[in-house]
């Protein structure tokens, strides 16, 4: 099997048991166009306008899975398959990183899949969301930039989660 094929693909399997517990509510998937990068070495004719498709679906409030791809600014077609994980919150802000893996960048293994930890940082409202993510220089692999990541979903945030405190309306016992 082709190795641009078999590591996401490994990847995919070991997410599936998340999948499989998590409620599917497709109004609660986030959409993006891609990302726009503003990079640390201004002068490199990097391309900051990386359009794309991307999605993220949320396993609870803490963790989201999430795969796409996007025009990078290499000018290369690039894909993306990961988790974000968010345990930090201050002020309606999460904080945490992407793990997962990219590919599509000519100086990074050869244009194939390498792992990354991206730090992170997300605003979330209703319809809307932005993710910000601090991409690290790797020297004459990967370009270091500040990304912006706007996200769409059609739902809304999940509702609170039901009271499991029961109100008896007096007729519990009686025949």
């Amino acid at each position: 099997m082709n190795r641009r094929i078999l590591l996401p693909a490994i990847g995919l399997l070991g997410l599936l048991p998340g999948w499989s517990a998590a409620q599917v509510d497709l109004g609660q998937l986030w959409v993006s166009p891609g990302f726009y990068s503003v990079h640390f070495d201004r002068d490199a004719g990097l391309k900051n306008e990386n359009p794309g498709i991307g999605f993220e679906w949320p396993l609870n409030p803490t963790v989201s899975l999430t795969a796409g791809m996007f025009h990078n600014s290499d000018r290369q077609t690039s894909h993306y398959l990961g988790v974000f994980w968010m345990p930090l919150e201050w002020k309606g802000m999460k904080f945490g990183a992407a793990i997962g893996g990219f590919d599509g960048y000519p100086m990074a293994n050869d244009g194939g899949w390498f792992p990354a930890i991206i730090p992170t940082m997300a605003i979330e409202g209703q319809h809307w969301g932005l993710n910000i993510a601090l991409i690290p220089e790797v020297k004459d692999r990967l370009h270091g930039a500040i990304s912006f990541q706007l996200k769409f979903r059609f739902g809304g945030p999940p509702p609170p989660a039901e009271s499991t405190t029961a109100v008896s309306d007096g007729s519990a016992g009686r025949p």
